[in-house]
């Protein structure tokens, strides 16, 4: 697991007087790890294992054979707006095993991302249902891994998603297309939270390299 230097921590302490929370959630193996990764101005910190053989019996791993390791509690980035708002951003586990995790970190979330793959869109549903449970607003981001093309309305038929709710498309290893999935977040936050009750954060800044 990555530790968080003193010199982070410090900055984590220090600088935000308003930290805006906003939760990546999805399937298992979709990418929310490597969005977290490619995004975040800091090193992550995340609580990713090594995948074992006994772990095929409680896992679903069809479409992701390729993955060799798995978040095993959240992963957590961090965002500068400006000198006084930060973005926090939590990485969900995608395991039904860990499930139980989500109410919790939806707790206090100002919005949220639902990455999906579209060869295994039926992994998203769970997390759709909470974050509709919850009247939490999200997007959609279409991770690229390379499947067959499906228009935006197969996409949108087939998650049965409401007309307001933004689809985009993302590869979740490019720091500038994971950062254009945030801006939309935040476009879309604009027009459904009310300013005066819940604070709605400022466009992303260019990530520090």
């Amino acid at each position: 697991m990555d530790s968080v230097t003193s010199e982070q921590r410090q900055t984590l302490q220090s600088t935000a007087d308003n930290g805006l929370k906003i939760v990546v959630v999805g399937g298992f193996g979709v990418g929310k790890t490597t969005l977290v990764r490619s995004v975040s101005e800091i090193r992550p910190l995340n609580t990713e294992e090594t995948m074992t053989q006994a772990g095929e019996d409680v896992d679903d791993t069809a479409g992701v054979s390729a993955k060799s390791a798995t978040t095993v509690a959240f992963d957590f980035g961090r965002i500068s707006l400006d000198a006084h708002n930060v973005l926090y951003l939590f990485g969900a586990p995608g395991q039904e095993r860990f499930w139980f995790l989500w109410d919790r970190l939806f707790s206090g979330t100002l919005g949220a991302v639902v990455l999906v793959d579209t060869r295994r869109l039926a992994d998203s549903w769970y997390a759709i249902d909470r974050l509709e449970h919850h009247g939490t607003p999200f997007v959609v981001a279409c991770n690229d891994f390379g499947g067959p093309a499906h228009t935006p309305d197969q996409i949108r038929g087939a998650l049965d998603l409401a007309d307001e709710v933004p689809l985009v498309f993302c590869d979740a290893r490019s720091r500038e297309s994971s950062k254009q999935v945030l801006i939309s977040l935040v476009e879309h936050l604009r027009t459904v939270v009310a300013p005066a009750t819940r604070p709605v954060p400022q466009p992303i800044p260019e990530p520090t390299p």
